[in-house]
């Protein structure tokens, strides 16, 4: 039986650096350690055995989902946090929150839920607002990516291949589990990035549906340059 407990010791770098980074490599994984390959190769095995880590031939998602050559011979392998390497870190969230939701669902219906979701980013729309207001179209997706770090989501920004759009990628949801159960939560989210970012995007994957990263497309030139996050958080809050 695989363990459901946190790595310990010298793995537990590794599987936050795929947690904070996404794929990776043994190779790029040391670079970024200070490792030898050999160390960061024990590591993984110890990850593999766990059921923390995978291993592919190509990334999961994004323009990088090509095979790693290296090269003869075959490719490089692409390593990455599995669903129950993800939830052995801490979360954020227990089983109140989904009992809670659960209960709304029954007494409220979709739309209290939906609510409830709506009002849960409002909260960190507002915030985010402040921070993007005084940045370029062109820069937002970026400090929407920092911000987001900030608060847990381990996130990173990656050039789509043509060069029109980038993917905002969420290595890590703070309530992934309770998203699984009501996808409301995503679906707010997606709302609140394009009301930040002043353009549609479009919600690729998500970790809450068994992805290996939330991914989010988002057009490199933005319909407006000014995000509309007043009267977004003034309909939310309402």
């Amino acid at each position: 039986m695989k363990s459901t407990a946190a790595p310990t010791g010298a793995p537990v770098r590794v599987a936050r650096t795929l947690l904070e980074g996404g794929p990776q490599t043994a190779a790029a994984l040391a670079e970024r350690l200070g490792l030898t390959t050999t160390a960061v190769r024990r590591h993984l095995d110890s990850l593999l055995d766990a059921g923390h880590v995978e291993a592919t031939e190509r990334a999961p998602y994004g323009p990088g989902a090509v095979s790693t050559s290296r090269g003869r011979g075959r490719p490089a392998k692409v390593f990455s946090l599995t669903a129950e390497g993800r939830e052995a870190f801490e979360q954020s969230y227990d089983d109140l929150a989904v009992d809670a939701l659960r209960y709304l669902a029954e007494t409220g219906g979709a739309d209290a839920v939906e609510g409830f979701a709506r009002h849960r980013v409002a909260g960190l729309e507002r915030r985010y607002a402040s921070a993007l207001q005084d940045s370029c179209a062109s820069e937002r997706p970026e400090v929407l990516v920092e911000l987001l770090s900030r608060d847990g989501y381990a996130a990173t920004v990656v050039e789509n291949e043509t060069g029109y759009a980038v993917q905002i990628c969420q290595h890590h949801c703070p309530v992934g589990h309770v998203a699984a159960e009501f996808p409301a939560l995503c679906e707010a989210e997606t709302e609140a990035f394009s009301r930040l970012l002043g353009t549609h995007v479009t919600r690729l994957a998500t970790l809450a549906h068994g992805d290996g990263v939330c991914t989010t497309l988002v057009p490199r030139q933005p319909a407006s340059d000014v995000p509309n996050t007043t009267r977004a958080t003034t309909e939310v809050s309402s």
